[in-house]
């Protein structure tokens, strides 16, 4: 479980996971390097995490490769919606488990570079779909055991349209994946049962009685 900083902190550890991804990528496929003759240049690329606000300025902003995340929906986990406290947290509240909905989105003139590095993080994603303690950013103080899955999200054509039609930029090619589980710890309650005080008082009934 993570505190409050978790759903920023999976969007930045994604951004920073796949930037550190890309320039080994590149490094790999430098000339004179890997199978002789077999690699063109790869195009550069910058990485961002972007708001929603921040999405729609993106449009003037293409003179550079760029991917983008933008978280776009939460919604809590269907399948942790109803737990409740018991043996797995019998001294603390439920946690709240969330799941993340990312469009990932490529910003480029040239087509082979669009189509090139949304190939690259989509097959990253595919052979990494884990995020784990030692990719998750220590400051939402993640649990050494925890772990957010990164899935392609089931986005037909129609939701990707609607999508794309609620911001002002127009239609760039883009994928969408979600996080979970994401568990956001709640305070800690105290293990001891409540106290109830009583005071009893025994003797004759005619002694106590006014």
């Amino acid at each position: 479980m993570a505190n409050v900083w978790a759903i920023h902190s999976v969007g930045d550890s994604l951004v920073t996971y796949l930037r550190n991804m890309y320039d080994a990528f590149i490094q790999q496929n430098e000339p004179g390097v890997g199978a002789p003759g077999a690699v063109n240049p790869v195009p550069d690329c910058s990485f961002r995490l972007l708001s929603s606000l921040a999405l729609d300025e993106m449009e003037d902003d293409t003179d550079n490769n760029v991917l983008s995340l933008c978280l776009y929906r939460v919604n809590i986990n269907e399948h942790l919606r109803n737990l409740r406290q018991g043996s797995e947290f019998p001294h603390r509240e439920v946690p709240l488990s969330l799941d993340l909905h990312y469009l990932m989105t490529v910003w480029s003139k040239s087509a082979v570079a669009e189509q090139l590095i949304l190939a690259w993080a989509m097959r990253q994603l595919h052979s990494h779909p884990i995020l784990d303690s030692s990719y998750l950013s220590t400051q939402a103080n993640w649990d050494s055991e925890e772990v957010v899955q990164i899935i392609p999200a089931e986005l037909t054509h129609e939701d990707m349209m609607r999508i794309w039609d609620a911001i002002k930029p127009p239609y760039r090619l883009s994928f969408g994946y979600v996080a979970r589980v994401v568990r956001i710890e709640s305070e800690q309650i105290s293990s001891d049962r409540p106290v109830v005080a009583s005071r009893l008082m025994w003797g004759d009934l005619a002694e106590v009685t006014p």
